[in-house]
């Protein structure tokens, strides 16, 4: 018995020193970690680990993180669920201006993705707003990995990062500000670049980036393949009384077509 005691302390001991601080632990994963149900619940008994909802929990004293909640969503759950857009640019420390409005981290996932209890009923320490859609064809294509505290996850690169915020315009993320997104992004790579637009399903998407692109006169737009990019037929119209961009047939804010 003792013996037992000893190896159930030791297996503690490993878990506490091994994951880091507000990463979730979602019990089937522990599971498949040699950390068995019951196991599990002396733990919890024991006061080293707290439930946060259904199969999931955290180590004693570890906050809500959200990085933490979706590093175990991504990694034990295998759900594509990322920081993505305009939260993704700041990880990746391509937006240097001043954001006005209050920080909310912006979630990508595919359309149908379904998201546990656990991680919708829980408070985290980040406020969020989650877009659902399948923007590219290859739904992991332009994530990165990214460390945060020890806690690693994908984000979205950033150029994954800027169309996912040029998908979203004009409705739900402004026309200029995406403008002035993509006016910092002088280092993206040709190759990446193009990989991420033959992927990206988003014909208004496509057309937005390479016309953004153009007009903040980026040394890497050269080297794009435009033909080789399906930019669809007949115009896009952005705006009510805008301008048309002939070469990009889009309807744009005559502040942005200048």
């Amino acid at each position: 018995m003792n013996n037992e005691v000893n190896i159930n302390k030791s297996k503690i001991s490993k878990l506490i020193q091994e994951y880091p601080k507000g990463l979730v632990l979602l019990s089937s994963w522990l599971v498949s970690k040699g950390y068995q149900y019951e196991l599990q619940q002396q733990y919890r008994k024991s006061g080293w680990l707290r439930s946060i909802g259904k199969g999931a929990m955290l180590k004693s004293g570890d906050r809500l993180l959200l990085s933490g909640a979706i590093a175990a969503l991504q990694l034990q759950a295998n759900i594509n669920i990322h920081f993505g857009g305009r939260s993704a640019l700041d990880l990746n420390g391509a937006a240097h201006y001043l954001q006005i409005s209050q920080p909310e981290a912006t979630l990508f996932a595919p359309g149908k993705t379904k998201l546990p209890s656990w991680f919708m009923n829980n408070k985290w320490d980040i406020n969020y707003v989650i877009f659902k859609e399948s923007l590219f064809r290859d739904d992991t294509v332009g994530l990165v990995k990214y460390l945060d505290a020890g806690i690693e996850m994908n984000i979205s690169n950033s150029c994954r990062a800027i169309m996912e915020c040029l998908s979203l315009c004009p409705n739900e993320f402004s026309l200029k500000e995406a403008y002035e997104l993509m006016e910092g992004l002088s280092t993206l790579r040709p190759n990446h670049v193009q990989e991420l637009l033959k992927e990206c399903k988003s014909v208004k998407t496509k057309r937005l980036f390479l016309y953004f692109a153009e007009r903040a006169g980026h040394s890497w737009f050269k080297y794009i393949d435009i033909a080789a990019i399906d930019l669809g037929s007949g115009n896009r119209s952005l705006v009510n009384n805008g301008v048309l961009i002939p070469k990009y047939k889009l309807v744009l804010p005559k502040e942005l077509a200048e």
